[in-house]
């Protein structure tokens, strides 16, 4: 790095006759040569009286004192000048009327865009008042009050112990019902019926629901979704059959249904082997059909 030029030497002292200047630009008193910093040329002195090297034109504002020189100004060509700190600049003078009442309007416009504001996050949090349950109760046993007459004519043998669970809380009432379904030669299970009833109460079931099982077939290989109308708001048979006669495989058939807040699945479920004593086991159209039958009439009996 190379090392800063020096700077240059001061020069004497003043005497009364001026020594010849030993700076390689004009003397600040040479005439046509112009002041420093763009200053108009100093006037020349009085004849007879002194010259110094120190003369510096005068600053606006700052007056100076006798027989002292005014404040030092950088020279020109001085390596080591560096500019003044820039000036503070302040809030305009207040117009005629006042800044406060400018003040004072602001700050009521202001408190009142976030009065709004915070109206409009809080009716946005709270959603609706009241829960759409479409006139549904939760049932104590929803075992006793399942309708599955269609697939009792399928499977007579009356399960005597169906397993079942209830929820109660503020937030959802849900019912559970799981029930074995037997033909009188059966000794074991030959299909399963399962159904669950959801009284959503703070918030609305609808879009999780229609990603859930509108598209179901997209998230499990192997199984077909259909739409049915006419049942709740909206519902879907999802299904998935690999039997092949009685011998074996499985079927597979749940159908969802939304009605406002309230959800509501019935599934249908059997597995086939050579073992079962059911050869005559229904096909999957067939139980798709109870399905929705039994699914209509206890929506309906919910709703009394």
């Amino acid at each position: 790095m190379s090392t800063p030029p020096e700077p240059p030497q001061q020069p004497t002292p003043p005497s009364d006759t001026a020594p010849p200047s030993a700076y390689p630009y004009p003397s600040p008193q040479s005439p046509g040569a112009g002041g420093p910093l763009g200053f108009p040329p100093a006037a020349p002195a009085p004849q007879g009286a002194p010259q110094s090297v120190y003369a510096q034109p005068t600053l606006v504002g700052v007056p100076a004192q006798p027989g002292q020189p005014g404040p030092p100004q950088p020279q020109p060509g001085n390596p080591y000048l560096q500019p003044g700190p820039y000036p503070v600049v302040g809030p305009p003078p207040a117009g005629r009327g006042g800044g406060a009442g400018k003040a004072v309007l602001w700050a009521a416009l202001g408190a009142l865009v976030a009065s709004a504001a915070w109206a409009a996050g809080v009716f946005l949090i709270a959603g609706p008042d009241k829960a759409d349950l479409a006139g549904y109760t939760s049932p104590s046993n929803l075992c006793n009050a399942l309708d599955y007459s269609s697939f009792k004519q399928e499977y007579p043998d009356n399960d005597g112990s169906p397993t079942r669970n209830r929820l109660e809380d503020d937030a959802l009432d849900e019912g559970l019902c799981s029930i074995s379904l037997k033909k009188t030669a059966s000794t074991y299970a030959d299909a399963y019926l399962y159904a669950q009833l959801d009284l959503h109460k703070k918030t609305d079931p609808g879009p999780e629901f229609t990603a859930a099982w509108k598209n179901y077939g997209d998230s499990h290989t192997g199984y077909d979704v259909e739409t049915v109308t006419g049942i709740g708001d909206e519902a879907y048979l999802v299904s998935n059959d690999t039997t092949s006669g009685s011998s074996s495989g499985s079927l597979y058939a749940t159908l969802a249904v939304r009605d406002g807040w309230v959800t509501y699945t019935m599934t249908y479920s059997a597995y086939y082997s050579s073992y079962d004593a059911d050869k005559d086991p229904p096909t999957l159209d067939e139980v798709s059909d109870m399905l929705k039958t039994d699914t209509r009439t206890t929506l309906a009996d919910l709703k009394d």
